[in-house]
């Protein structure tokens, strides 16, 4: 990877409950992020993203472990003096001052002499896209530009790190979509770090160079988004990222093939590995496709239909096996023929790739 502009190195953070003992934030997490990268920290709620967030950025102390912002060691450091700036959730921004007198509220503090303040001001604003609107106060703003008052607010410092802890979940739909966008052009143009915390897989997947997933204050995987999706490590991260389907059981290999059979008797085919054992195997359920008869490179599965929902661009099936197993397939809207009549007949074959069946072999993380 490139060159780190953070590195934590054995992060550590408990918390004690009310009612006695403690919990673990953070389980001794080992993280770099790279220079110019986006990272996002994924995972539900509870498992440490926002106390690693805050341990780097000095608003949570470690209980033991070493914090290092672009080759210094911070730890000691309070937040002030860390060359980090954070974009909270709820924006925090001042509603008795203008716009301009946010963003350029550090500058002013610092002593900043007022025409390169207003430079400066003005420049982070068109950053934003937010070029003339210096005066207006905050609430004559909608959700989305006091978001970008926010972000202009903490790029004007020009930290080395900016850390963004879900700043888009006040948003609408659609809003969001486009600040996912806007956010990662921004990220590009600017050449920093961003550190980004999430609990939307779909944020996750399309704005970050890298994902870590944690649960527990464990990172369970950290990769590349098409690594997390297609090639998860263990079955938490396999569930926690979109949908799926797990199938446990034993990996047998023969001159012909290989397939994972299930504790229930249904048999899932995949590459040949040399291998037997425990495994779980995981198709995603947009690898499955509706098949009268199955291609000569494809397996299948003959499964009966509890429900069919229209979402749009696909139909998702809802299915059980003759064994009971749960299944979920997506079909294209395109297929609306073939959806139909296999809804009529509660029955259908899905068919599937072996060749694109991922084996799980990794136990999940844990504290």
């Amino acid at each position: 990877m490139p060159e780190s502009i953070v590195r934590l190195e054995g992060a550590r953070k408990t918390f004690p409950l009310p009612e006695g003992g403690a919990v673990t934030a953070l389980g001794g997490i080992d993280l770099e992020v790279g220079k110019n990268e986006f990272l996002t920290l994924l995972g539900p709620s509870g498992c440490g993203k926002t106390t690693l967030l805050h341990a780097i950025s000095g608003f949570v102390e470690l209980d033991s472990g070493r914090i290092h912002v672009d080759g210094q060691d911070v730890t000691d450091w309070p937040p002030h003096k860390r060359p980090v700036n954070t974009v909270f959730q709820n924006y925090a921004l001042f509603p008795h001052m203008s716009v301009a007198e946010n963003v350029g509220y550090a500058l002013s503090i610092a002593g900043t002499a007022k025409e390169e303040r207003t430079k400066r001001v003005d420049s982070a604003l068109g950053m934003v896209g937010l070029k003339g609107l210096g005066n207006r106060l905050p609430r004559q703003l909608s959700g989305g530009q006091q978001q970008r008052v926010a972000l202009a607010r903490a790029i004007i410092a020009r930290p080395k790190l900016l850390l963004l802890d879900e700043p888009l979940s006040a948003l609408d739909k659609n809003l969001r979509a486009a600040m996912r966008i806007e956010l990662k052009n921004l990220q590009h143009e600017l050449g920093i770090s961003f550190v980004f915390v999430t609990h939307d897989q779909e944020e996750a997947l399309t704005m970050s160079n890298r994902i870590a997933v944690l649960n527990g204050g464990v990172v369970q995987q950290i990769d590349t988004p098409d690594k997390i999706y297609n090639k998860p490590v263990n079955t938490f991260v396999a569930s926690f990222i979109g949908a799926s389907n797990l199938f446990e059981g034993r990996l047998e290999s023969s001159a012909t093939g290989a397939k994972v059979v299930t504790a229930e008797g249904d048999a899932i085919h995949c590459a040949a590995t040399g291998k037997t054992g425990p495994v779980t195997a995981l198709i995603r359920p947009e690898q499955f496709s509706l098949a009268t008869a199955s291609p000569a490179r494809e397996a299948s599965l003959d499964v009966e239909i509890d429900q069919v929902v229209f979402v749009g661009s696909v139909f998702e099936l809802y299915c059980h096996s003759a064994s009971g197993r749960k299944i979920i397939a997506t079909v294209p809207a395109s297929e609306a023929a073939a959806v139909n009549r296999a809804s009529h007949e509660k029955k259908a074959r899905l068919g599937y790739d072996p060749a694109a069946v991922h084996l799980i072999t990794a136990k999940d993380a844990e504290p």
